[in-house]
């Protein structure tokens, strides 16, 4: 990951059951302005779907995934907001 890249929002869901962490995902994208970036934070322990289904629906959507990143004892997506508001963008 560019090191100059600064998330403006981060999610911690690592404590959230499937499929909250996705939804929380969406929730931040919601309210986020086009360029910003967000963070959510998930374990495997709680949620291992939310690793493949936000790429998906990122890609999806037209944003850009900036990385998926594993840590000790959870993972992190970064994304770019790139379209307009709302989370069917």
């Amino acid at each position: 990951m560019d090191a100059e890249i600064k998330p403006n929002r981060i999610v911690d869901a690592r404590d959230v059951l499937c499929p909250g962490p996705f939804w929380e995902l969406i929730k931040a994208y919601s309210h986020a302005s086009p360029r910003e970036v967000i963070s959510v934070y998930s374990s495997d322990e709680y949620d291992s779907e939310t690793r493949t289904d936000a790429p998906v629906w990122i890609k999806r959507t037209g944003n850009r995934l900036i990385a998926i990143i594993d840590h000790e004892g959870y993972y992190e997506i970064i994304m770019e907001k790139t379209k307009g508001s709302g989370p069917s963008s």
